[in-house]
């Protein structure tokens, strides 16, 4: 009992440490940085557009720097005076999942980007880093910010706009969801809270999520439309919709984003938020999820509890896509002589930092795909939308097809990492 008590104290002192840190160099309001990114399947180039004052910061006091690694991009606010690291991220963007596809080969094109750090007390450099083929990353852009500036525009968000669905939780300490309109019509607004009810009580009964209930707040933000629904190009279907979002992105018929990440984080900003969700007003089969980025899901068919959960977990905890027989735009999106950063997956060059540990030992190694391994954690070849050199953790999970009762052991574990490091 007494060394728990110790182990106790030195926790609460590390957390009002890191407190302290925050009181220091940050003030509670987030500051977004808005940029470009340009390029094509081999060269990348960052374009800055503005700074803007955003109200509230939803994130931790505490874990300010990203212990996880994800992503395809990070970026890492560094003291002006000191040079120390004061806080940094891991994210995806779809411009990156555009330079694997075939048309990336044969032309260049610009995506809007938004990051958004504590507002800094004062002047700090910003640093941009890609993560190239290799796994590494290597700096491609820095700015110098200092907060003073008159040109960090401060206009105010409509927060009339959000409202509570559910939890009560300091925002500091929960894992807050934004659920933005997308397709609905300012008269069908009570719908769509009563979609943002319906997604929550979806996303509580699967696990891991089931056991925080309490610790997540859950937003709903209008986004009213001039028109319902949304774009299905490959139909000849356009509809007025607040965030322009669209099917056939990258040209595949049901892979459903919006690549307006401007207005995306504009409505995003009327409340305090870890995670963005994009809740669409259709009926038709569809999302698209991008780690740290947003997840996007329609409200109506059938199986959207299935994509609900399966577009949060690349979104929220940057896992992969276990599947490898569906159709996706990318091109060799994994080289198979590099572990990938996702927790899920593994092409056995580093499989010690990943799941190997939690197999049996009676567990064949690689596993074999059948269904007498159902519900087992072990090394099954198919995954990263290739059928050979990549390798899942179970015969089937939500990351791999709609069929899954529910996520694996693997991907549990690593959404509750991400939990956890969002209520401290």
């Amino acid at each position: 009992m007494r060394s728990m008590s110790v182990l106790a104290l030195l926790f609460l002192s590390l957390v009002m440490s890191a407190q302290v840190m925050f009181d220091e160099h940050f003030t509670d309001r987030t500051l977004r940085f808005d940029f470009m990114l340009a390029g094509n399947s081999t060269s990348t180039k960052v374009y800055p557009v503005s700074f803007r004052e955003e109200p509230f910061w939803g994130g931790s006091l505490t874990n300010l720097s990203d212990p996880f690694g994800y992503g395809n991009f990070r970026y890492e606010i560094f003291d002006a005076a000191s040079g120390q690291l004061l806080y940094s991220r891991g994210f995806c963007t779809l411009y990156q999942e555009w330079q694997t596809t075939a048309e990336a080969k044969m032309m260049e094109r610009t995506f809007h980007e938004v990051a958004t750090i504590p507002f800094p007390k004062n002047k700090v450099n910003f640093v941009l880093s890609i993560r190239g083929r290799d796994g590494l990353f290597t700096k491609l852009y820095e700015t110098p910010v200092d907060p003073l500036s008159y040109f960090i525009t401060r206009e105010k968000p409509d927060n009339s706009l959000a409202s509570r669905v559910y939890g009560s939780g300091d925002p500091h300490t929960s894992l807050d969801i934004v659920f933005i309109a997308e397709g609905y019509t300012r008269g069908e607004m009570e719908k769509f809270r009563a979609d943002v009810k319906r997604m929550a009580d979806i996303l509580f009964l699967e696990a891991p999520f089931d056991k925080y209930q309490g610790r997540i707040n859950i937003w709903a933000v209008e986004a009213p439309s001039q028109e319902s629904g949304t774009d299905v190009p490959g139909e000849g279907i356009y509809v007025n919709t607040a965030l322009s979002a669209s099917y056939y992105t990258f040209d595949v018929d049901r892979y459903l984003t919006t690549q307006d990440i401007r207005r995306v984080n504009d409505f995003a900003a009327a409340a305090p938020h870890d995670q963005i969700i994009v809740l669409i007003n259709s009926a038709r089969y569809g999302g698209g999820g991008v780690y740290n980025y947003y997840s996007a899901v329609t409200a109506d068919h059938k199986l959207t509890p299935q994509v609900l959960t399966h577009e949060f977990g690349h979104g929220f905890a940057g896992l992969a896509d276990e599947y490898y027989s569906s159709e996706v735009a990318y091109e060799e999106f994994y080289p198979l002589d590099v572990e990938p950063w996702e927790p899920n997956i593994t092409t056995r060059v580093n499989f010690d930092a990943k799941w190997k540990d939690l197999i049996a030992k009676s567990v064949p190694v690689p596993t074999p795909n059948n269904k007498r391994y159902t519900g087992v954690t072990g090394l099954f070849e198919g995954g990263g939308y290739s059928a050979t050199g990549i390798y899942r953790p179970s015969f089937d999970c939500r990351m791999k097809s709609n069929q899954a009762e529910t996520f694996c052991e693997v991907c549990q574990e690593a959404i509750e990492e991400m939990i956890l490091f969002y209520l401290k």
